[in-house]
């Protein structure tokens, strides 16, 4: 009980000191809006270590997280390879080629009246299925190797891309499409120069939300079906032979690989829409 009662002196802590800096002038500053997040996380993976060891919770429930940093410790190489083979292979691949076809098909649905009435049904049709019904049809055409998963990918970020992207391109306004007709702006350079740049905020959300499904859909589909290596195919061959710390091991890549990944986006979104109010109030 001693080790439980220090995990909630410890949260208590914490709390107040969290609590405090946010109500600063620190909080405000760059650095401050790093430590609060950075204070949160360390007080979740302490009170977790006190609290699993000071109730005594099996391993096999729930690891601590030094037996989770242990493993990942010495299965380096094993993580670099499921990392590789899933996100790199899987993941990225599938991302790339969804978001891309989604922001040329969405271009083509705003020159076309025709595709807009009959595109956009068929596309909230796919973005309803679900991915358990989809991977192993996926997996059957494609193979086991990355290509499936990356096919899986493709579906599951190319409609809201593709909604977000429709929606940017007719955030502009009337007024400001009649001025570029009267300085006889082709379609392409209106495009270009007008709507792309004023749809780029709502390109990057849909690309924002593209990075975790594209992980969860890389993962989701190697449980149907993979060669031997992938963060899927591990997680699920550690589960039947009660390898949690290595299943949760897995889990903290993803969940690393995924943050970075969105971070790595709104890193970008950042330097391209600049220009935004809601870029210009974060800085």
């Amino acid at each position: 009980m001693n080790l439980v009662l220090l995990a909630l002196l410890f949260w208590v802590a914490t709390l107040a000191l969290n609590i405090r800096i946010s109500h600063s002038r620190f909080s405000e500053t760059r650095a401050g809006r790093l430590v609060v997040p950075a204070i949160f996380g360390l007080t979740v993976l302490v009170v977790w270590e006190l609290m699993v060891r000071g109730l005594q919770v099996s391993p096999i429930i729930l690891p601590p997280p030094t037996a989770i940093g242990a493993r990942i410790s010495t299965s380096l190489p094993v993580l670099w390879g499921d990392f590789v083979q899933t996100f790199v292979k899987g993941a990225l691949t599938g991302w790339l080629i969804g978001c891309g076809a989604a922001v040329l098909t969405a271009i083509a649905i705003d020159r076309s009246p025709f595709l807009q009435r009959g595109l956009l049904p068929v596309g909230n049709f796919v973005a309803a299925l679900p991915i358990v019904g989809i991977a192993p049809i996926l997996v059957m055409w494609f193979g086991f190797d990355w290509q499936s998963k990356a096919a899986v990918v493709v579906v599951m970020v190319f409609f809201p891309v593709l909604v977000n992207t429709v929606a940017g391109l007719a955030a502009t306004e009337a007024m400001q499409r009649d001025l570029m007709k009267t300085y006889s702006a082709s379609y392409a350079q209106t495009l270009l120069k007008l709507r792309l740049p004023a749809a780029m905020p709502f390109i990057f959300n849909g690309l924002k939300i593209a990075t975790t499904l594209a992980l969860i859909g890389a993962i989701v589909a190697e449980f149907f079906g993979s060669p031997i290596r992938g963060m899927g195919f591990r997680i699920s061959t550690e589960v039947g032979r009660l390898g949690l710390d290595m299943v949760w091991a897995e889990i903290t890549v993803a969940a690393l690989a995924g943050s970075a990944f969105y971070g790595v986006v709104a890193l970008v979104e950042r330097g391209v829409t600049f220009w935004h109010p809601s870029q210009r109030r974060q800085r």
